[in-house]
């Protein structure tokens, strides 16, 4: 793919001096003979010809972040609870121990 891609710029840069060192041609003419013939179609076929590797670099990159959260879930040193106590929020209240409040 990158051979045709050197190909057709060194095709498209003669065609562009060409243009400029004519009697009748401009060096305006050349940058847009160089653009429009040139950089633009060949951006354009690089990006679509590349399409299908963007894909597998993206599936390939969600694939590991979804293994890298299914192993941190799946750890054991992992805890739902900040304090990794055990106890759920109000147990103690119902284990006897009053809460510790400010006297009114």
């Amino acid at each position: 793919m990158y051979l045709v891609v050197i190909g057709w710029m060194y095709v498209v840069l003669m065609m562009s001096v060409a243009e400029a060192t004519n009697t009748t041609g401009s060096v305006l003419g050349a940058i847009v003979t160089f653009f429009l013939y040139g950089l633009l179609p060949v951006a354009l076929v690089v990006y679509l010809m590349l399409t299908p590797q963007r894909r597998k670099a993206i599936k390939a990159r969600e694939a590991a972040e979804l293994e890298a959260q299914r192993a941190a879930t799946t750890s054991p040193t992992a805890s739902a609870d900040p304090d990794a106590g055990g106890h759920a929020p109000g147990a103690a209240e119902r284990d006897g121990i009053a809460p510790v409040r400010k006297e009114p």
